[in-house]
């Protein structure tokens, strides 16, 4: 784990700033706090949080949250602070859309079954209650269904839009995702994505890609990849003649 001042400098005045809405719970998830945290990456990983709130959410408490990340502007890692605000009342159902802070700024979005089975597994709880108190679990086989629905329904349209696969987001997202996503249903457990990186070769992913995504996420005094002149269109063909057939086998596999 990369991991210095500026990172608990961060959740330190997130959770000061919190206290006025009595949070019943905070938790870390991702990168941060899956696995002890051992894949954060100061700098390049999202600080992925839960916030439980005593409810209900209104008009004014999203007013009060607008205000609270607004005033944490000036940190230095404040763009990769996600969170999604729920409440006891609203956190059973895995499709409800909660209050979600992320890429600066509010909107809704569901905490899935994937974060759900983080928490419960090794989520890191910065303050309150624990996941198991707040939290319904998650069954494997509800996992099972989300993950093939994400490789189906999201991941394997967006392989067909060229342009996303000359951003380096969607590469390293997009690769780590499907081989975690086929760890999840052979074995019915979650990898974090350095493990992901490690399987990939073996799940028949160009090692090129792979190569280039690891020298970004875990930099080495080697020349980078994206230097290479073409190298950006090239990954990106490689990544979604790789993806689109491996997504398209491993729905059927658990279909």
């Amino acid at each position: 784990m990369t991991r210095s001042d500026a990172t608990d400098r961060l959740l330190d005045r997130f959770r000061t700033e919190l206290r006025g809405l009595g949070p019943l719970a905070v938790w870390a998830h991702g990168s941060l706090g899956c696995v002890g945290g051992d894949d954060y990456q100061e700098g390049r990983s999202d600080l992925d949080l839960i916030v439980v709130l005593d409810g209900p959410i209104g008009a004014r408490t999203v007013w009060r949250v607008a205000r609270l990340h607004a005033r944490l502007r000036d940190e230095p890692l404040v763009a990769k602070l996600h969170c999604s605000y729920l409440t006891p009342g609203t956190a059973a159902d895995p499709e409800r859309r909660h209050l979600t802070w992320a890429h600066q700024q509010l909107f809704g979005r569901p905490v899935t079954p994937v974060t759900r089975r983080e928490l419960h597994a090794f989520g890191l709880v910065l303050d309150g209650e624990r996941p198991e108190a707040l939290l319904p679990p998650v069954t494997d086989d509800e996992l099972a269904a989300f993950v093939v629905r994400d490789q189906r329904d999201f991941w394997r349209r967006e392989v067909d839009r060229t342009s996303n696969w000359t951003q380096d987001a969607w590469v390293d997202v997009g690769m780590t995702t499907h081989a975690r996503a086929a760890v999840t249903l052979k074995e019915g457990r979650l990898i974090t994505k350095r493990e992901a990186l490690d399987l990939l070769p073996g799940l028949g992913a160009p090692v090129e890609v792979v190569a280039d995504i690891r020298g970004r996420r875990y930099p080495r005094p080697v020349t980078p990849l994206r230097e290479v002149q073409g190298w950006a269109a090239r990954r990106g063909r490689l990544t979604r003649d790789y993806l689109g057939p491996a997504i398209d086998r491993l729905v059927a596999a658990y279909t």
